[in-house]
């Protein structure tokens, strides 16, 4: 366990190492992106040390996980989101903090491959989740959140559901599995350029609400809280790129994926309610 926001920190971890897998980022949903922007901006330290780390002690490969948030806000302003190129993230407009600290890195992993010869590759990645992800306490992304909400009230008998925003802002979620392959196969391949790792199965809000109330066999009455984080109004992942330089995209369905999601999350809040009785 170590901090890579520290020098030293990033020497050791990369010590005796060909690849590395930069996955490190202190961020969270919505909530915590819109609310700690300087937090997810001190990131940036990370990524910098790594990459000096990495140039020192000879590593091979570098993957970087970049973000979506990296895209103009002004291409996200339509919940029918056409699917976003990944030319869309210049002129830059990023979201503020931590896109901005997305983007900034992915040009810290390009010049250090033009100026001292290191491999690096950057996926984009389109909101991750599945089991064994953050589903409580801020920092849950909206599937994790959803599946948390819909599970409390299954529990609770509350048949009641809170929702940020009004529900119809759209997003594509990509399940963990096709997450994984995805970053082996940028990573071990010939592209040098950044690309989109995400489903291109579009929701809205109401949607990914409506496939978690069948998984869990109720429905139920929403509310709709339009003074919470929102983001950006409609967001998409346009897997031209990747289909076309690597014959591969995402394959996992949303309901598939929320269905392991929502069984794992919700045995997990009966443990803790088992102990907390007990």
């Amino acid at each position: 366990m170590l901090d890579l926001s520290e020098t030293e920190a990033c020497r050791k971890a990369l010590r005796d190492t060909d690849v590395v897998y930069n996955l490190a980022a202190d961020m969270g949903g919505m909530g915590f992106i819109e609310n700690n922007k300087a937090l997810c901006m001190l990131t940036v330290l990370i990524n910098t040390h790594l990459l000096q780390a990495a140039r020192e002690l000879g590593v091979e490969r570098f993957f970087y996980s970049s973000s979506a948030c990296v895209y103009a806000a002004d291409k996200q302003t339509d919940i029918a989101n056409p699917g976003l190129k990944e030319s869309d993230a210049y002129p830059a407009l990023p979201e503020d903090g931590y896109g901005w600290e997305k983007l900034f890195s992915e040009r810290m992993c390009r010049h250090f491959s033009e100026d001292f010869a290191l491999t690096t590759r950057v996926a984009r990645f389109h909101n991750v989740y599945g089991p064994w992800g953050t589903y409580e306490g801020g920092r849950e992304k909206a599937p994790a959140a959803i599946c948390r909400k819909v599970a409390e009230a299954v529990m609770t008998g509350r048949r009641e559901i809170p929702i940020w925003g009004d529900g119809e802002q759209t997003r594509s979620f990509m399940y963990i599995d096709d997450c994984v392959e995805g970053i082996q196969k940028i990573l071990f391949s010939d592209v040098t350029e950044p690309l989109n790792l995400g489903s291109s199965e579009m929701v809205s809000i109401n949607q990914l609400v409506d496939i978690v109330e069948d998984i869990a066999g109720v429905t139920l009455k929403r509310s709709y809280d339009l003074t919470a984080p929102k983001g950006v109004r409609g967001r998409n992942s346009d897997n031209t790129k990747i289909q076309e330089l690597l014959n591969w995209q995402p394959s996992i369905s949303l309901r598939d994926g929320l269905e392991e999601t929502y069984r794992w999350i919700y045995d997990e809040m009966s443990q803790q309610r088992y102990a907390k009785a007990a």
